[in-house]
């Protein structure tokens, strides 16, 4: 299936490039030159934003389509305030991209941003180049190997002083108490990573290869925006800690034995 792009840019002279170069690579693409047209979509499978847009600003246009799509979002941005970008991860975007840039770079964002969608959903991939067709082959059929136990569709964590923290891997939803707290898909797959081993130390680079994609090529960043998001939806810091040059875990309240509290 053939994945659809929209890109929102103003400058004609970066637009008509980008997508040709995008339908060179297999993509359809579509354009519109204001955040306006942009937020009435269709959005596709994947939104290309400028940030530097002539009638509302792109933080804006993220902001909206956030709202009502969890359609992946890549910022182009010549900005090089690090609170933009920020700004931008926080509300929602995938990941950013800073201009100048190359196509077959874009093309790379392009390809880590949809596999990681398809973990979660039926989401198309970028192709890479036009197959032939032919006559698929007699099944053949083998003995199933043994599957890899997964984790628990449904996760529960306590912490001294709150309310039970619940992840429910099959709905997709996560709730403190009775309380449901709405996450990104990233931000899902970052604390359902952490849950996974309650108490047990994922690396920097383990998040990121789980949680983003082996081949990431952005900035670090990233995971601290999505840590301090998840934080503060998570309604205490202390959720989640942080062992300097270790990397992250879920905190677990064990508990204290009666008879050893004074």
């Amino acid at each position: 299936m053939t994945v659809r792009a929209l890109l929102i840019e103003d400058d004609e002279t970066i637009a008509e490039p980008l997508v040709e170069g995008l339908r060179r690579y297999g993509l359809t693409a579509s354009h519109v030159g204001t955040g306006a047209a942009g937020l009435e979509g269709p959005y596709g499978d994947i939104v290309l934003l400028d940030l530097g847009l002539p009638d509302m600003d792109g933080i804006d246009v993220c902001r909206g389509i956030r709202q009502v799509s969890d359609v992946p979002i890549i910022m182009l941005t010549a900005r090089g305030e690090e609170a933009d970008r920020v700004l931008g991860l926080e509300l929602g975007a995938d990941d950013y991209l800073a201009k100048p840039f190359s196509m077959r770079e874009l093309i790379a964002r392009i390809r880590a941003v949809t596999r990681r969608t398809q973990r979660t959903e039926t989401a198309p991939t970028v192709p890479t180049a036009a197959a032939p067709t032919a006559t698929p082959p007699p099944p053949v059929f083998e003995p199933e190997p043994t599957p890899t136990p997964a984790p628990a569709p449904v996760q529960h964590q306590t912490l001294e002083g709150q309310e039970p923290l619940i992840v429910d891997r099959r709905t997709r939803q996560v709730w403190v108490g009775g309380t449901p707290v709405a996450l990104t898909p990233k931000e899902f797959e970052l604390l359902a990573l952490l849950t996974e081993d309650p108490g047990a130390v994922y690396s920097r680079q383990q998040i990121l290869d789980r949680v983003w994609d082996p081949h990431f090529h952005g900035p670090t960043k990233t995971l601290d925006v999505h840590i301090a998001t998840l934080r503060r939806k998570l309604g205490d810091p202390a959720w989640i800690q942080t062992l300097r040059g270790v990397g992250f875990r879920l905190a677990v309240h064990t508990g204290v034995p009666e008879a050893a509290r004074p």
